[in-house]
Parts: structure tokens; C-alpha cells; sequence
């Protein structure tokens, strides 16, 4: 299990972490910090040179996520991490990872008044860059409107709070523990999509609104726009498949079986296995029952409908190349076979 202590910068989350870890049996710290700390000595720095905010880089995000279940395996008990993530698509990433590695995960947020935390920041000494004190202050200010924006968003509805405004290290620890200990901090709702370990079929179904344009949908448990659907179960036909997963990931139903469109062979790209994607079209629904799906929820975070120039926008190339097929399927009403999003035959 992990307990992820989150918050602005000066909330506290270092000294309460402390304190937590003496509260709780058999539990260790693991500081993502020390990932981001890393990053210099193995990426080149042109590389680095553009980011503002080591957690921009999906290297760190899946470091973290490894790094934690490889601690996990070594250490077994509780993990408690200490680290401000304010973005909702990184939550999503990194504790989607967790939970397909069936690692659940207690998310507290601290939450102290404004003018406690611009306090805090202000008389903060930083040992470790004495000459940038005054940049590292900065910087933690510089977060405070993205904390506020977060916290009012999302950030709040996902996490335990706890307002250490009044409360010491120490009271807000055990407040910390005792609300794991009770189940109040519950774990965290997300999707558990364990990785392949072979190439897998998977089907999705393109939904379309009365202007055809083609509802895409961005999960919680992965990062980036895609078309409702999943990988297909043993035994379970890919057209049957599709409709379920429209049905968990929307609550769309569909009526009618979906016809096939596209089928594209995806090559194994290490660390992805690849394998068959199949994509349905599930024909034309109602303006409203978009306006219905099941948002936010442990699934999507968000969906829309889009034209095909949009999609462009949103979609990775490979995953564009098939919808580009498929629309153009859908007009000719014949299917089309790719390979790697390109027609064969």
C-alpha cells in the first residue's frame, strides 16, 4: 500500500512525513524527489534544457511508478510518499500505473490556510542551495495559483484532506493514521489495467454525433485521447468486446451490433507488445446521451466529440492513421486491413 501525502510547497508534507512514518507499522519513505534529483546524470542535458518541471517528463512519472513497486517487492508494508502533484493527468498516470500493478494507494492532501503556507515559504531556509534561496521561494509562490486551481477542480474530491493550519507534525501524522486506519483516507478509484505481457486484441467503437463527427474520450488510467474500447477478454468475441467497454467507460449502450471498419496490426515496439486493434462503428447517438456519460468517474476523465482535423490534434499518429482508415471505411462501406496504420492489399 501507499499513503501519498500531497499539498502545496510549504504545507508540510516532509516534516509530517516524518512523523507518519513512526505512526504507521512497517512503513518506509520514498521520496520521488530523489528520481527528479537523478534525472541530470541520465538524460543529456539539451534534453533537460526545455523543461521546467522534471514531472513534465514521462521518464520521471514512470520512474516513480516503478521505482515504487520495485521498493514495494524489496521492503513489502506501507509506502509513504511526500510529493505535491497538481496535475489531474499526472495523478491519473501515476496512480494508474500503481493500481495496474495492484498497488492501492491512500491519497491526503494537506491543506493549510493561504496565508500559513505564503509564511512558511517566505521564512523557508534551503540548505542544500544557500546562493538560490530566493529562486527556490519563488518558485514555491509561483505554484500556489496552480495548488489553488487544483484543489478546487479536483484535488479536494480525490484526496483526504487535512488542514494543518493548527496542527503540528505530529497531530496532523496521527490524524493521517488514524483516518487509514479507519478507511476515511480510502484507496483511490482507478482503473486496474495490468500491462501486457503478450500481444493482446483489443476493439474500440467509433461513436458519431448528427454532424458525424467522432467521440473521443481521455482515460484516467493512461495518458492521451482515444476512442472508447479496451483489450478483448479470453473467450470473449471483439465486436461483444467493444460494446462492453463503451458501456463501463460512458455508459453509453449500445443496441445495435457494431460493424467492423479497420483492422491494423499494431508491431511489438518494446517496452509495448503490440498486437490486433479492431475498431466498430457504433453508428450515430442521441446529442444527450454524451451529456450523460459517466464523468468524472474511475475511467474517463473527459470525452468529446471532434472533427477529423481536430483528431489530428489529439490523437498519436499511429492512432490517427487508423481513424483516418476507418472514416474512410465508414464511406466506402467496405473494411479496410492495415498494417501499422498502413493499408495492405
Amino acid at each position: 500500500m501507499i499513503v501519498w501525502i500531497n499539498g502545496a510547497f510549504g504545507a508540510g508534507k516532509t516534516t509530517t512525513t516524518r512523523e507518519l512514518l513512526e505512526l504507521i507499522p512497517n512503513s518506509t519513505l520514498f521520496d520521488p524527489e530523489v528520481i527528479g534529483g537523478a534525472l541530470p546524470w541520465l538524460l543529456p542535458p539539451k534534453h533537460l534544457a526545455d523543461v521546467g518541471d522534471y514531472q513534465d517528463l514521462g521518464m520521471w512519472r514512470r520512474l516513480v511508478v516503478d521505482t515504487a513497486a520495485a521498493l514495494l517487492a524489496e521492503v513489502g508494508g506501507v509506502l509513504v510518499v511526500p510529493m505535491t502533484v497538481l496535475r489531474q493527468d499526472y495523478r491519473d498516470e501515476i496512480f494508474g500505473g500503481l493500481a495496474a500493478r495492484r498497488i492501492p494507494v491512500r491519497h491526503v492532501v494537506l491543506t493549510p490556510a493561504e496565508t500559513i503556507l505564503r509564511e512558511r515559504i517566505a521564512t523557508r531556509e534551503v540548505p542544500d542551495a544557500p546562493d538560490g534561496e530566493q529562486r527556490v521561494r519563488q518558485w514555491a509562490l509561483d505554484h500556489l495559483a496552480p495548488y489553488r486551481s487544483a484543489l478546487a477542480d479536483w484535488l479536494a474530491a480525490d484526496a483526504y484532506p487535512v488542514d494543518t493550519s493548527a496542527l503540528t507534525p505530529r497531530e496532523a501524522a496521527e490524524r493521517i493514521a488514524e483516518a487509514v486506519r479507519s478507511g476515511a483516507a480510502g484507496v483511490c478509484e482507478i482503473v486496474q489495467t495490468p500491462h501486457p505481457t503478450a500481444e493482446t486484441l483489443a476493439a474500440g467503437v467509433l461513436l458519431f454525433d448528427e454532424d458525424d463527427r467522432v467521440l473521443l474520450v481521455d482515460p484516467t488510467y493512461k495518458a492521451g485521447w482515444e476512442f472508447p474500447g479496451g483489450v478483448v477478454e479470453p473467450g470473449e468475441a471483439p465486436a461483444a468486446a467493444g460494446v462492453r467497454e463503451v458501456a463501463e467507460e460512458t455508459g453509453i449502450r449500445l443496441d445495435v451490433p457494431p460493424r467492423l471498419l479497420v483492422i491494423d496490426w499494431e508491431p511489438p515496439l518494446p517496452p509495448a507488445y503490440g498486437g490486433m486493434r479492431l475498431l466498430f462503428d457504433g453508428g450515430r447517438i442521441p446529442a444527450d446521451a454524451a451529456e450523460h456519460a459517466l464523468l468524472p468517474g474511475p475511467e474517463l476523465r473527459a470525452c468529446r466529440f471532434v472533427s477529423e482535423a481536430e483528431a489530428a490534434d489529439l490523437l498519436p499518429p499511429l492512432r490517427y492513421e487508423r481513424l483516418r482508415w476507418a472514416l474512410r471505411a465508414r464511406e466506402r462501406g467496405i473494411p479496410v486491413y492495415l498494417e501499422d496504420g498502413v493499408p495492405v492489399g
